[in-house]
């Protein structure tokens, strides 16, 4: 005989398919490719008129540049959250048919947080890499600055600066070159 996780399983995978993906909305989910080839479509008509719009702004650069993919990705989470949680949007196991046996959801998160010997050690272990590898550091720190003047393969370089240099080296040296990305508000 099935489990009761199984028989959830299944019966989570038959609610998905009825109510998440919208093939019960039709009126004859029978008819095969077409509701498919219907969902397709309608789904690449939004990603290029999505396109479109991004080219309005000047490409991927300007629209970078004014923000809009970030706030249009807000925009779209905050909208998909407010759905989620006023059950407009059914997502089955979250927030509709939940397992009324299964887990708590918690409400405070506990955060692990390491002990000031570990702190300590992992900055000690910091220190003596970065004195193991000062002399290699610095070429290769400056080889990586180069690349990036010279729009060379910069990923090919930054493998090699990574086995001397720790993430916080990297990044300052690519802050000397290019800056800092700021917002514009």
């Amino acid at each position: 005989t099935p489990t009761e996780d199984s028989v959830r399983r299944a019966m989570a995978i038959q609610l998905i398919i009825n109510r998440e993906w919208g093939l019960a909305k039709n009126e004859n989910p029978n008819q095969g490719a077409f509701i498919i080839e219907e969902l397709t479509e309608l789904v690449e008509e939004a990603v290029l008129a999505e396109f479109e719009r991004i080219a309005e702004r000047g490409g991927v650069l300007g629209a970078m540049e004014t923000g809009y993919q970030r706030g249009k990705i807000q925009d779209e989470s905050m909208t998909y959250e407010m759905l989620k949680h006023t059950g407009e949007l059914p997502i089955i196991g979250v927030n509709t048919f939940r397992n009324p046996h299964g887990e708590q959801v918690m409400d405070k998160l506990e955060l692990a947080r390491s002990t000031e010997e570990e702190k300590q050690s992992q900055l000690k272990r910091l220190q003596d890499f970065h004195t193991r590898h000062k002399a290699e550091a610095e070429v290769q720190l400056k080889r990586l600055q180069q690349a990036v003047i010279d729009n060379a393969n910069v990923f090919e370089v930054l493998m090699d600066a990574v086995r001397v240099c720790s993430l916080g080296q990297i990044t300052r040296a690519l802050f000397e070159v290019g800056g800092q990305y700021r917002r514009n508000m």
